[in-house]
C-alpha cells in the first residue's frame, strides 16, 4: 500500500519533471455521514437511516444519504436499486421514483468488484505521482487512453492495469483505471487517472466544475496578437489584458466529418480557450509557440480553437497543421523540422487538482517530450 499523505509541504523532482505540492492530512476521518442514526458498513453491506427532509425520490434520497465512505456513485446506485440489491426497511426496493420516509433503513448488498474484461499489459509508463487513490502518468504521443474498436490493446488503460494490479479497487464495480479526463493520441502530457470509486467521483467533479487547471504548449502557424485586425474580425475571439487571446465558442462533431469537431455559434456544447504567446519564431515571426489554458474540455479543443482563428497547429493532420511558408522566414534547419514534424505540435504541460481524498492541493509539471524540444531547438537556431 502507499502511505498516506503528510501534513508537511513537500517538492518532488524526477528527471524532466517537477511537482510542487502542498500536502495535508486525510479528511475523511472528520467527515460525518449525511443520513441521522446508525451507520453500518461491512465488505459487502452497506446500513445506514434516511435523515431529515429526504428528498421525494428514493434514488434521490438514497444517494444523498449515502455514507461517503461507501463510494458509491449516483450511476452506481441507481444500478444497484434496479438490480434488487437495496432494502427499504427489510424490503427490497426497485422503483427510484418511489417515496422514502425519514428514519427508513437503508441496507444495500454491494457485491465485490468484478475483474474487468480489459487485458493489463505490461507497457512502460512514465509515473508522475501515485498513492492508494490515483495516480497521475505523463502520457507519451502516440498511445491511446482508452481501448476502443479500432484500438482495442496497447492502450494508457491496459498499462494502468497491469501496473496497478490489485491496488485497483474498483471503478462502478468493476476493476479498473477511472478514467476522468483525456489527451488525444498524437498529444503527449500529463493525465490523472482514478483508482478507486471515491477519487473517481472526487476528480470527475472538478473536472465537470472546471477547476482543475489544465494548461499546454502548442506550437501554431503565426503570432496572436491583439493588434491584428484579422483577428478582430474571427467571430468568438477576442482579447484579455496582456495580450491573451480568448476563444469562446460552441463545439460539435462536424456534420460530414465525423472524425471532426466543428465550431458552432448555435447548438453545440460551450468551449472556451485561453492563448498566450511565450515566443515567436522566424524573420518575420511566422510561428509562435502558446501556452493554452482550458476552461473547458472538449474533444479537441485546443487544436479546432486555434484553426478557427486562424492559427491551427503545426503538424495537425486533421485541422490543417501543414502551410507554406514565407521563403527565408527560417532557417533551414527550422524549415526541415516543421516538415518533419507529423503530429499536432501539442503537449499537456501543467495539471492541477485538489486530491479527491485528502483535499491536498496538487499540481505537476512536464517538460515537453523529446521531439517536441527538437523542434523549438531546431527553430532557434534562427
Amino acid at each position: 500500500a502507499f502511505s498516506r499523505m503528510t501534513s508537511r509541504p513537500t517538492t518532488v523532482t524526477t528527471p524532466q519533471i517537477m511537482m510542487a505540492v502542498n500536502t495535508v492530512t486525510n479528511r475523511r476521518r472528520n467527515r460525518r455521514f449525511a443520513g441521522s442514526g446508525g451507520v453500518s458498513m461491512s465488505s459487502n453491506r452497506i446500513s445506514f437511516v434516511i435523515g431529515a427532509a429526504p428528498p421525494a425520490r428514493l434514488d434521490k434520497a438514497i444517494a444523498r444519504d449515502v455514507p461517503e465512505a461507501a463510494a458509491l456513485s449516483r450511476t452506481r446506485l441507481a444500478r444497484l436499486l434496479e438490480d434488487g440489491a437495496v432494502q427499504v426497511d427489510g424490503i427490497v426496493a426497485t422503483n427510484p421514483k418511489a417515496r422514502v420516509a425519514e428514519g427508513a433503513v437503508i441496507d444495500v448488498a454491494v457485491a465485490e468488484a468484478q475483474d474487468s474484461h480489459l487485458e493489463p499489459e505490461d507497457i512502460p509508463l512514465t509515473i508522475v505521482h501515485e498513492d492508494d487513490d490515483l495516480i497521475v502518468v505523463d502520457k507519451p504521443a502516440g498511445m491511446v487512453v482508452h481501448p476502443a474498436p479500432g484500438t482495442p490493446s496497447g492502450t494508457l488503460v491496459n498499462a494502468l492495469m497491469f501496473h496497478c494490479g490489485d491496488s485497483l479497487s474498483g471503478v462502478g464495480g468493476m476493476k479498473r483505471p477511472g478514467i476522468v479526463h483525456r489527451i488525444d493520441k498524437d498529444t503527449s502530457g500529463l493525465l490523472v487517472v482514478a483508482k478507486t470509486d471515491t477519487a473517481h467521483q472526487g476528480l470527475a467533479a472538478q473536472f465537470a466544475a472546471h477547476s482543475a487547471e489544465r494548461a499546454y504548449r502548442a506550437l501554431v502557424y503565426g503570432v496572436p496578437d491583439a493588434g491584428d485586425p484579422r483577428l478582430r474580425g474571427v467571430k468568438g475571439a477576442s482579447f484579455e489584458p496582456g495580450n491573451v487571446l480568448k476563444l469562446t465558442t460552441q463545439l460539435a462533431r462536424h456534420k460530414t466529418d465525423r472524425q471532426r469537431q466543428a465550431v458552432l455559434f448555435d447548438g453545440g456544447r460551450h468551449a472556451v480557450t485561453r492563448a498566450r504567446v511565450l515566443a515567436a519564431y522566424g524573420t518575420p515571426p511566422v510561428l509562435s509557440q502558446v501556452e493554452c489554458r482550458l476552461e473547458t474540455g472538449r474533444t479537441h479543443q485546443i487544436r479546432v480553437h486555434m484553426a478557427h482563428a486562424g492559427h491551427g497547429l503545426v503538424g495537425d493532420p486533421t485541422y490543417g497543421g501543414r502551410r507554406k511558408l514565407p521563403r527565408g522566414a527560417l532557417s533551414e534547419v527550422g524549415e526541415a523540422a516543421v516538415s518533419r514534424f507529423n503530429r499536432q505540435a501539442l503537449h499537456a504541460a501543467i495539471l492541477g487538482f485538489d486530491h479527491p481524498v485528502s483535499g491536498a492541493a496538487l499540481r505537476f509539471e512536464a517538460a515537453l517530450p523529446d521531439d517536441f524540444a527538437a523542434l523549438l531547438a531546431a527553430l532557434e537556431q534562427g
